[in-house]
């Protein structure tokens, strides 16, 4: 893992994990944070979807929130 950190969890019947603590700390994932998951030739990729509060922000590459919408419904329109 490119972040210097790896850690063993199970999956359970229902093909849940839990994403640890200081996975989640370290890449600042909180509770309702939306993944994108991707299998790769690597193994299984998850990529935080960022916050449209967070992408409207005053420094923000994007515009307005609707233009971070759009962005986001096409993120999830390739996957």
């Amino acid at each position: 893992m490119g972040h210097g950190v790896a850690i063993i969890v199970k999956v359970t019947r229902r093909g849940q994990t839990t994403i640890p603590l200081e996975v989640r700390k370290k890449l600042g994932i909180k509770e309702g944070d939306e993944l994108l998951v991707e299998a790769t030739k690597d193994g299984v990729l998850f990529r935080v979807i960022p916050r449209i509060e967070e992408l409207a922000g005053v420094d923000s590459e994007f515009g307005d929130v609707e233009e971070v919408k759009r962005e986001i419904e096409g993120l999830r329109e390739e996957y």
